[in-house]
């Protein structure tokens, strides 16, 4: 297939720039896989829409606050920079430090090796080399006495939001992100872009799925460069995705294998959490826990051997997350979706609205 196939047009305007607030209070596109039928509903409906016994796997990854904003500091140069922290490195990979941390980074402004830079208050960087791909080996260390230097990166890091969510330096909407891009679930530090489709849950929609009879589980996969890089051929067969750090507990693999005794659904909430299931399972559809590092890539033609049902939000054009969907639920059928979603002004994007790809029920058509 072509990647042009997978285009489609979105007024500027419905891009979101913050949340719903409160968080369930998102809009709900739920479409029906067998029928094309489409419910226009709100998050918290969300229960009413999946069946006692079915099982509910969410990506309990944390954002890192991975992005720094500092300055180059050599003599008579001091023009600004900046840095994503895409993964820190250890062992033969991080030779060349003296006696800081060293990181693999993607950077604006910074010009060469060696460089000296300063970030925030109290954080130092040198520019030990640059990558062929174009990121920089980035070694960090703590300017003086007081915070250590994980402490220094959680004070003046900040939460690597998409581009298209725009923020200038003094936005206070920049401080709102500390907590609100990250889900309500998040334990394990370690993305560097939140599992968005996982940002409306509340505790009050996980408890009325609970009491719906909704079985909850949580697996990791730390997002990182992978699931946003862009698909930069035409034939999309030719993309390979970056693989992203994985981890599939056995409580997950329980999990599922209780949900199809009781001829229960998995609802997998995110692009994330399908790609890591749809990776651990083998040949007859049973998922293998453990560790692993994921670079599946899902488009229209994948044989889904897990996912049942999918909780997503509305992605951007030509990206890996909406071939994904389109695989899931037919390029056709969502991209009209996605239509009738931009006529009615529905929210995109990472802080945008939901849709739920899944069997529906029949009542309240």
């Amino acid at each position: 297939m072509r990647l042009s196939d997978f285009d489609y047009t979105l007024p500027e305007d419905l891009i979101a720039q913050e949340p719903a607030t409160p968080r369930d209070a998102a809009r709900l596109l739920a479409l029906d896989r067998r029928t094309g039928r489409r419910l226009h509903r709100r998050f918290t409906d969300l229960p009413g829409l999946l069946r006692s016994g079915d099982l509910l796997v969410v990506n309990d990854t944390r954002v890192l606050p991975a992005r720094l904003r500092g300055r180059r500091a050599a003599p008579g140069a001091s023009a600004a920079i900046e840095v994503l922290l895409v993964e820190e490195l250890s062992g033969e990979t991080a030779r060349g430090a003296t006696s800081g941390r060293i990181w693999r980074a993607l950077a604006r402004g910074v010009r060469q090796e060696g460089e000296p830079l300063a970030f925030g208050s109290g954080i130092n960087g040198r520019v030990i080399r640059k990558e062929d791909d174009g990121a920089i080996l980035l070694e960090l260390s703590a300017g003086g006495a007081g915070d250590g230097l994980d402490a220094l990166l959680a004070r003046e890091g900040e939460m690597p939001t998409p581009p298209y969510i725009t923020r200038a330096a003094d936005d206070p909407r920049a401080e709102d992100d500390r907590q609100r891009y990250q889900t309500v679930y998040a334990e394990r530090p370690g993305a560097l872009a939140a599992p968005t489709a996982g940002l409306h849950f509340t505790p009050e929609v996980l408890a009325a799925l609970r009491r719906a009879g909704v079985e909850v589980a949580a697996l990791t996969l730390h997002v990182g460069v992978g699931t946003f890089q862009p698909i930069r051929v035409e034939e999309i067969e030719r993309h390979r995705m970056l693989p992203e750090r994985c981890r599939v507990p056995g409580a997950v693999a329980e999990a599922i294998a209780r949900a199809r005794a009781r001829s229960g659904r998995v609802v997998a909430v995110g692009t994330t959490v399908t790609r890591a299931l749809e990776s651990h399972a083998d040949g007859d559809g049973l998922v293998r826990p453990g560790e692993s590092s994921c670079d599946l890539f899902i488009h229209p033609g994948h044989a889904f051997k897990v996912v049942d049902a999918l909780l997503t939000n509305f992605h951007l054009p030509r990206s890996t997350p909406l071939l994904l969907a389109c695989a899931f639920a037919g390029r056709e059928a969502l991209l009209a979706a996605y239509a009738k979603a931009v006529a009615r002004r529905y929210r995109f994007f990472s802080y945008g609205d939901s849709m739920l790809l899944a069997d529906l029920p029949d009542e309240g058509a």
